[in-house]
């Protein structure tokens, strides 16, 4: 299993010599010319925007060919003509590239960070890559909205509750997976933790991946 190392997500003294334009948090994500270079398949950046403008690169499925297209949390990176999916995860330095299967590629977990109900009890829902779309299905802040790429279908909802997996992409304890044991909801002056194995964290730093098991690889 290939894993590749970019330095993001606020490490110390790295400056990208491109910003990445993406929906991801500031400082969340990765332009896809720093990618190309960093997994070494372009030499320099003239190389690896050449590559992304002849559409030879898919992100969640779709063709981009802005050179500065950023990626972030859970996003599925694909080159089709050698045959490479990657998907971007979150170790303790940074985001990390991870090498997964096609069939991985086509997944994708996403929290959702906020909602509102619309007209005709339909809610609007928002994820933490950006995407908003109206649904009937309930869910909740937190939850976690598995999508079938590149049409973002809802292939299956994973509450946020005791008992299920989580992966943790920020923080001291990034990188980490664990159980939910017990949460503490937030108040006007604190924030909601959440206890994890042997420890707590923010809630809003936990991805839940999974039930019994991850439902894709991490």
């Amino acid at each position: 299993m290939h894993t590749k190392r970019i330095a993001a997500g606020g490490a110390k003294g790295i400056k990208w010599v491109a910003t990445p334009k993406s929906s991801h948090k500031k400082g969340e994500s990765i332009p896809l010319v720093s990618i190309l270079k960093d997994l070494g398949y372009a030499d320099k950046s003239d190389e690896a925007r050449k590559i992304v403008v002849l559409g030879e690169v898919m992100v969640d499925g779709k063709k981009r060919k802005d050179k500065n297209f950023g990626v972030g949390l859970m996003d599925a990176v694909s080159i089709p003509k050698i045959g490479k999916n990657y998907r971007v995860v979150a170790e303790k330095n940074g985001l990390v590239l991870r090498e997964i299967s096609e069939t991985e590629a086509k997944l994708k977990p996403c929290r959702v960070i906020g909602k509102k109900t619309q007209a005709k009890g339909k809610i609007q829902v928002t994820l933490h890559d950006g995407t908003t779309f109206l649904t009937g299905k309930p869910m909740k802040v937190n939850d976690t909205v598995v999508l079938e790429l590149p049409e973002k279908k809802i292939k299956e909802i994973i509450p946020f509750a005791e008992g299920n997996t989580v992966f943790i992409f920020s923080g001291r304890h990034r990188g980490k997976t664990g159980t939910i044991k017990g949460v503490e909801e937030g108040t006007a002056g604190r924030r909601s933790l959440t206890t994890v194995g042997d420890f707590k964290t923010l809630t809003e730093y936990l991805l839940v991946i999974g039930k019994d098991k991850p439902v894709v690889e991490l």
